[in-house]
């Protein structure tokens, strides 16, 4: 299916935090509504051109509580990883848990 250079598409408001900050601080989840920005939908449809996975050691982030990708598909999405490493958080531990994902990227 082929979209307008123009079209684009983006997070209801509305389901922001319950879809994706449901384990952030209230604090974390006014900043992030803040920075909601809409993203292009030919994003979705490109071909990736260059995987740097296929080159490089790589580690799969599984977020066990994530409700905006499902832990089983990104499971699926992990096989290709060389490691993979399963953390209860869910869809951005970066914001919930900024500790534990410092002390993961130290340690690859």
């Amino acid at each position: 299916m082929r979209y307008s250079a123009s079209a684009t598409f983006g997070v209801r408001p509305e389901l922001l935090v319950d879809t994706f900050l449901q384990d952030c601080a209230p604090e974390v989840q006014a900043q992030a509504a803040d920075h909601l920005a809409r993203q292009s939908v030919q994003v979705t449809g490109q071909p990736v051109g260059a995987a740097a996975w296929q080159q490089v050691p790589s580690t799969y982030l599984i977020c066990a509580q994530d409700r905006g990708t499902p832990p089983r598909l990104q499971r699926e999405f992990a096989r290709r990883a060389g490691s993979v490493v399963e953390l209860d958080a869910g869809h951005h531990p970066f914001l919930s848990q900024p500790a534990v994902v410092r002390d993961l990227l130290l340690s690859l």
